[in-house]
């Protein structure tokens, strides 16, 4: 049997008002590289999603999505430079500030204009957790 191979997962993302969606993922530095009836594909590098024109608000508000890059500061900078919060402010999008976590990345979020979080993040270098860390495995053997 060949081994299994993956290779992207996406999840589909909901949109109260399709087009809205569309123009704040493209202005939060996403590409729309398709579109097929309500659903909309958009990628940045291999990093997609499926916005869907579907719409529940338990759904949304508790839809999390987590984006880790290489540079977060940057990623918050475009955020700051498309002017999200305000151009969006009447959707009740909001952008948090930049803050280190204690689990060790250093992250903002970002909602959108129908309630979904995302977590833009990175990996805090140098960070050393503390507290209870796994044990290495023995061979008992």
């Amino acid at each position: 049997m060949p081994p299994l191979d993956a290779l992207q997962l996406k999840t589909f993302v909901p949109a109260k008002d399709f087009a809205l969606s569309k123009a704040f993922y493209t202005d939060m530095g996403f590409e729309q590289r398709s579109e097929h009836m309500d659903i909309a594909f958009f990628a940045f590098g291999e990093s997609a999603f499926l916005l869907q024109n579907f719409y529940r608000p338990a759904h949304a508000h508790n839809m999390v999505m987590h984006l880790l890059v290489s540079d977060v500061q940057a990623w918050f900078a475009q955020m700051q430079s498309a002017q999200l919060a305000i151009k969006y402010a009447s959707y009740g999008v909001r952008v948090t500030p930049l803050q280190q976590q204690p689990w060790g990345m250093t992250e903002f979020a970002v909602i959108d204009p129908c309630g979904v979080c995302w977590h833009i993040a990175q990996n805090t270098p140098g960070f050393k957790p503390v507290g209870r860390t796994p044990e290495p495995v023995q061979n008992l053997a």
